[in-house]
């Protein structure tokens, strides 16, 4: 798994992904299946050391951690939704240990693609 002290620069998703673990590459896999699906226009790419999908604008940035997969923005709209995960202002923290909720997931990005695409 990634050193966050010493981190490795990744140019593709795929590295990326590929390394963690494999039952954290499943996990995370997952969550890029479910944005290619919501927004399939999206331009996949690295930035900041993490995958991040753009569509006329940020869309989405996510990156895997030791406890859980952090999914950045925290979008205000689902504060309703997202309150019952840690996480910060601008982050939500979705724990390794359970299923990612894809449909919340995909209702973000619908909402960030309308958002720069409006």
């Amino acid at each position: 798994m990634k050193n966050f002290n010493n981190m490795e620069k990744f140019t593709t998703v795929d590295d990326y992904i590929a390394s963690f673990p494999a039952d954290i590459q499943e996990k995370l896999n997952r969550l890029r299946k479910t944005i290619k699906k919501a927004a399939p226009k999206a331009e996949e790419s690295i930035s900041y050391n993490m995958p991040t999908y753009k569509q006329n604008g940020r869309l989405l940035y996510f990156a895997g951690y030791k406890s859980h997969i952090g999914v950045y923005p925290r979008i205000a709209a689902f504060k309703k939704e997202l309150d019952k995960y840690e996480g910060g202002k601008g982050t939500v923290k979705f724990p390794i240990d359970k299923p990612i909720p894809a449909k919340l997931v995909a209702d973000m990005v619908k909402h960030q693609v309308k958002k720069y695409n409006s």
